[in-house]
């Protein structure tokens, strides 16, 4: 599993990261799905781009998971849509190797990973007009003032979304922070490419993080904005 961080002139990029690389453990069997599911299912980072066609054998819509943490949602979306194409981008590793798992035992043939910097993947990894989709559930919302410059959600990287996501595809966002809420919708709807924000009716599995803000009395907040 590759983990670069250089751009294409090989320059180390410095920004400040939207989340913290946690050591947590790996469990044997997460351990055993890096080494034996990865070359199967993984996706090396590398500062180039991607031939979505090549990968997964198809043109088919194709929709990228910032941050998928257990891969317990998109194993289950990509399973009752085996018509499209999904990516999974995530940086810590016993949930990707809790993912592998579960994509090996459902045999899905339409999920790849990447185990990297998400921001790194659209910049590098993805071509413009390439996604239909990108969903964003539950982001670190990095409550504290002092704090906010971490959030993913800045005018840099909806302004990259608008790029990579093809005209008449969406961004999907939630948290249960209600003063993150305001800002996602504030940054989305101040970009020209976004528009038609509605308010999502699918129904969808509820994330670990989910459930974790519901017990915490936090309300849900999920949106959907429109690539014009």
């Amino acid at each position: 599993m590759s983990a670069g961080k250089e751009n294409n002139q090989g320059i180390q990029q410095h920004r400040i990261k939207s989340f913290v690389r946690r050591t947590g453990r790996v469990t044997v069997a997460q351990k055993r799905a890096l080494e034996k599911f990865w070359p199967r299912y993984g996706l090396d980072y590398e500062p180039s781009q991607l031939d979505l066609m090549k990968i997964f054998g198809r043109n088919a819509k194709c929709i990228l998971e910032i941050g998928f943490g257990n891969g317990e949602l998109l194993v289950t979306t990509a399973s009752a849509n085996p018509q499209t194409n999904y990516i999974g981008v995530e940086v810590h590793e016993a949930g990707v190797g809790h993912c592998l798992l579960k994509l090996h035992e459902q045999l899905l043939t339409n999920v790849r990973l990447i185990c990297n910097d998400a921001i790194d993947v659209l910049s590098q990894q993805i071509p413009d007009h390439a996604l239909h989709g990108v969903n964003l559930f539950f982001p670190d919302p990095w409550p504290k003032k002092r704090q906010h410059k971490r959030r993913i959600v800045r005018p840099d990287f909806i302004a990259l979304l608008g790029r990579k996501i093809e005209a008449g595809g969406y961004f999907h966002a939630a948290t249960d922070w209600a003063n993150y809420a305001e800002h996602i919708d504030a940054t989305v709807t101040a970009d020209p490419a976004f528009s038609s924000c509605t308010t999502n009716t699918a129904k969808r599995p509820e994330t670990k993080f989910e459930l974790r803000g519901k017990k915490l009395g936090h309300e849900i907040w999920e949106r959907i904005y429109t690539r014009i």
